[in-house]
C-alpha cells in the first residue's frame, strides 16, 4: 500500500531533525576553535637534511629545543607557533625535547618516542643512506624480540630482559651463539630495543650476511641505588665514596649476570653455553659493568666491547688493585678473548678514561684496540659501534 506525503508531512520530519542535530551539537558543547597546531607539522626533514622544530604555545615567553643535534633557541611567529632550524644532520634517528618557561616537554604532535626510567624523549629519522643499516626493511627476513622474566635471587625481586632471536630460530632445533647486550643509566631492559634499533640492526646485517645469526640477550642493568648514593655529574671526576658506591653496584649486577641471567637464557633457550660462542658489551654505565664482568671473569666472554664506558680512570695507574688478577697473567688473557674493543666519541665526556683504560692494558700486554670516533655520549655513536662489532663475532 503507498501513501502520499503532504507538505505538512515533509516539513514536520524536516522540523523533528533539525531538532535532535541540535540536540546533539548541544549534548557535545560547542565547537572548539581551530588553531594553527591543529594542522602543525613539529618535525619537518627538508631534503638537504636540515631539520624545522616547531611548537604551538601562544603564551610562552621562552621555548629552546636541544638533543643529539645540540641545543637552540627558537622564535615565535605571529601565530603563537615557535619554530627553529638545524643541521644538516647526518643520517640517523635522533632524540630531542623542548624545554617551555623553564619546562622539559616531549613533542605533543610525535608519537615516536624513547621510554627511559622517569624521562621521555621525542625521536625522528633523518633518512638516508647513513643510516639504511638500522631501519625496518619490509624485503629483509625479521627476528623476533620479546620481554621474558625471571626471578633474582641475587636482588629478591622479579626482574625482567628483552631477548632477541634471529630470523628461523622458532623453526629450528639449532644452537646459537649469545651476545648479551647491555644499557646505560637511565634505561632499562628497553633501551637497546626502543632506541637502539638493536633488532632491526642484527636483522639487516644478517640478511646481508654480514653477521652470523645469534640470540642478544639485553638485560636490564639498573639495579636498585643506595639512598644515601651520591649523585654524578657528567664531566666531574667522581668522589671517592661515589667510586665506591658505583663499584659495589657493579660487583652487584656482576653477580646478577653470572648467577641469575646467564643460567635463565641457557635453561630457556638454544644456545650456546661456551665461553667461545659468548659475547658481551656495554654502554656508558653498561659499559663499567662489562669491564667490571670481565676483568673479574675474564674466562667467560670470548668478545668484549666497551663503548663509552664508565670506567672513570685519571691515568693507567689509577686503581690497578681491583685488576691485579686480571692484569698479572696477560698470556691467559690473550688467549681467552679474542676480541676486547673499546670505543668512545672524540666529545665523550668519558673518553679520557677510556684512553687511560687503553694506556692500562698496553702496559701490561693485553691485547686491545681502542676506536675514537667522532661524536659524543649519544646513541647515534653507540648504534653505530654495535653495527661494527656484531659482524666480526663467533667467527
Amino acid at each position: 500500500m503507498m501513501f502520499a506525503r503532504s507538505p505538512r508531512f515533509v516539513g514536520l520530519v524536516g522540523l523533528v531533525v533539525l531538532v535532535l542535530a541540535a540536540g546533539r551539537a548541544e549534548a557535545q558543547g560547542p565547537r572548539r576553535p581551530r588553531t594553527p597546531n591543529d594542522m602543525l607539522k613539529s618535525t619537518e626533514v627538508a631534503p638537504d637534511h636540515k631539520v624545522t622544530f616547531r611548537i604551538y604555545a601562544p603564551k610562552a615567553e621562552a621555548v629552546s629545543v636541544g638533543g643529539d643535534f645540540g641545543r637552540g633557541q627558537m622564535t615565535k611567529d605571529d601565530k603563537g607557533v615557535w619554530s627553529l632550524t638545524v643541521g644538516p644532520l647526518e643520517p640517523d634517528f635522533y632524540t630531542y625535547t623542548f624545554t617551555v618557561d623553564g619546562v622539559r616537554t616531549i613533542d605533543p604532535k610525535n608519537a615516536m618516542i624513547k621510554q627511559g626510567l622517569g624521562s621521555l624523549d621525542s625521536m625522528f629519522l633523518v633518512p638516508g643512506e647513513a643510516a639504511e643499516f638500522e631501519e625496518l626493511k619490509a624485503d629483509v627476513p625479521h627476528g623476533e624480540v620479546r620481554q621474558a622474566f625471571y626471578r633474582s635471587h641475587t636482588l629478591d625481586q622479579t626482574r625482567s630482559v628483552h631477548i632477541y632471536t634471529p630470523p628461523g630460530y622458532e623453526g629450528g632445533s639449532e644452537r646459537y651463539p649469545v651476545f648479551y647486550l647491555l644499557h646505560g643509566a637511565g634505561d632499562d631492559d628497553r633501551g637497546w630495543t626502543n632506541v637502539g634499533r638493536a633488532g632491526f640492526i642484527l636483522d639487516n646485517l644478517i640478511a646481508a650476511k654480514k653477521a652470523v645469526p645469534m640470540v642478544v640477550v639485553m638485560p636490564n642493568g639498573s639495579l636498585p641505588r643506595p639512598a644515601n648514593m651520591p649523585r654524578f655529574t657528567p664531566g666531574s671526576p667522581p668522589s671517592p665514596e661515589l667510586r665506591a658506591a658505583m663499584e659495589a653496584m657493579q660487583n652487584r649486577f656482576t653477580d646478577e649476570l653470572l648467577r641469575e641471567i646467564i643460567p635463565f637464557v641457557e635453561k630457556h633457550y638454544r644456545v650456546h653455553s661456551d665461553p667461545e660462542h659468548r659475547a658481551i658489551a656495554g654502554l656508558s654505565m653498561g659499559g663499567g659493568q662489562t669491564w667490571r664482568v670481565v676483568s673479574s671473569h675474564p674466562d667467560q666472554f670470548a668478545y668484549v666491547g666497551l663503548w663509552s664506558a664508565a670506567v672513570f680512570r685519571r691515568n693507567a695507574e689509577d686503581g690497578e688493585k681491583p685488576y691485579e688478577v686480571f692484569l698479572k697473567d696477560a698470556d691467559r688473557i690473550n688467549r681467552s678473548i679474542r676480541i676486547l674493543s673499546i670505543s668512545v666519541g672524540d666529545k665523550d665526556f668519558l673518553v679520557e678514561g677510556s684512553k687511560h683504560l687503553a694506556e692500562m692494558l698496553e702496559k701490561h700486554g693485553i691485547k686491545h684496540e681502542l676506536h675514537i670516533s667522532g661524536g659524543g655520549h649519544t646513541w647515534i655513536n653507540w648504534r653505530h659501534y654495535l653495527k661494527d662489532l656484531a659482524p666480526r663475532l663467533f667467527r
